[in-house]
């Protein structure tokens, strides 16, 4: 029994022990966040990317952070927003997975299963008025099709060929629509490779969260591979004509 029950009547202890400390409360704001998750689909997989920028407020705060996590050998899942949000679903879908291998009966969760399970749960979430602060993108090869989904906050889900969270919704996306959007099946791994670092790219020079360290992730029919992290070559001169910047 802890300190504060030891201390109080019999009647008082329980639930009511802690009603000193204030009601139950919600988190209203992400603290630790990440920024853009973009992926798309290629000829023969998923390509995915995320910075391993942590930002606290303004600050960049953690840097060696990783925002693509296996959830199993056919799928992948990126996450933007709050990172302890994040860790707590992390915790919920290896739950999940535990349990699945537990069963023991041959069968395993596809990359579908994966999507509408993490729809439900932050659909569910939202509906108690307590949200995970968090967009994820699930991509995956489920039967030999390749899948890619988007999930948020709110529980809004929808799915496509490219797909980009944070402000790649607004910085990658027209160059995915222009560079993928129809072209999925013919798409090459070096290719897509290229697409993804121009990507990154341009969010690193216009978010002011991004961060030049990133992770890459490919989903195939052999499996998911998730890279170390690296930099990508950038030029900064084109800023020296932009009045105002430097001297």
């Amino acid at each position: 029994m802890d300190p504060v029950s030891l201390e109080l009547p019999h009647t008082l202890r329980g639930p009511q022990a802690t009603a000193g400390y204030g009601p139950t409360t919600r988190t209203t704001q992400p603290i630790v966040t990440g920024t853009s998750v973009v992926a798309f689909k290629y000829k023969d997989g998923i390509m995915m990317a995320a910075d391993c920028l942590a930002s606290y407020g303004s600050l960049a705060r953690f840097r060696n952070e990783n925002r693509l996590m296996k959830v199993n050998e056919t799928t992948v899942l990126g996450v933007s927003g709050d990172m302890g949000d994040f860790q707590h679903m992390k915790h919920k879908l290896e739950d999940v997975m535990t349990h699945e291998y537990d069963m023991d009966d041959g069968q395993a969760l596809g990359t579908k299963s994966v999507y509408k399970c993490l729809s439900n749960i932050m659909y569910g979430r939202r509906t108690n008025i307590n949200p995970l602060w968090n967009s994820f993108i699930v991509g995956g090869v489920d039967g030999g099709e390749r899948v890619l989904g988007y999930v948020d906050l709110y529980g809004t889900t929808y799915m496509a060929d490219s797909l980009a969270t944070g402000f790649g919704k607004h910085l990658a996306v027209p160059i995915l629509r222009r560079r993928v959007e129809g072209r999925a099946d013919e798409i090459t791994e070096e290719e897509a490779v290229a697409i993804m670092d121009d990507c990154m790219r341009v969010l690193l020079y216009r978010d002011c969260r991004a961060f030049n360290k990133l992770r890459r992730a490919k989903v195939t029919a052999q499996g998911v591979e998730i890279s170390e992290p690296y930099s990508l070559a950038t030029n900064w001169s084109y800023a020296e004509s932009i009045v105002g910047y430097g001297v």
